[in-house]
């Protein structure tokens, strides 16, 4: 899988979020609600990217700086954005791969911490972050006072550089 930085303005980022929303329909009855628009992943504020197996996008993730507030939030922090594999092309590593890229240029962008906010009814994701070392944080954002909201943040000093890998 290649990654390419392509902006959430870009065509395909586009289609993977409204395939993204689908699986939020999918699993809570309703799409994710919280604002996000193009420009909250504009260098050096955010990225987002896109992996692509044979030229065809498969997996998509971003970040967004945030800024401290009342819930725990810190002014070194990125927020982790529309992770996500379809499904024809997941149990590959996929994910992983798209999360430890957006870990290293986070931190190359200054950002100290990864926080994410997921939910009850997407187990994979909380063990993939689980194994990736994120831990369960003060709940945040749109989401926060809802039961099935699961909030994690992870420290970005000790993330090593990822290395040029073919991920199959």
């Amino acid at each position: 899988m290649e990654i390419r930085t392509t902006g959430f303005g870009h065509p395909d980022a586009q289609q993977l979020a409204a395939d993204v929303q689908q699986e939020y329909v999918r699993r809570y009855g309703d799409g994710d609600q919280t604002a996000i628009r193009a420009d909250h992943f504009d260098p050096p504020a955010g990225l987002f990217v896109i992996g692509y197996q044979d030229g065809r996008p498969v997996a998509c993730g971003g970040w967004r700086a945030k800024e401290q507030d009342e819930d725990g939030l810190r002014d070194t922090d990125a927020e982790l954005k529309r992770m996500y594999v379809v499904p024809e092309a997941r149990g590959r590593g996929y994910a992983r791969a798209v999360l430890r890229h957006l870990e290293a240029s986070a931190l190359a962008a200054g950002r100290t911490r990864l926080v994410l906010e997921t939910g009850t009814l997407q187990p994979e994701a909380i063990a993939l972050y689980t194994s990736e070392g994120y831990a369960e944080i003060r709940k945040f954002g749109y989401y926060k006072d809802h039961e099935q909201s699961v909030c994690m943040g992870k420290e970005l000093a000790a993330v090593p550089v990822p290395q040029p890998a073919d991920v199959r």
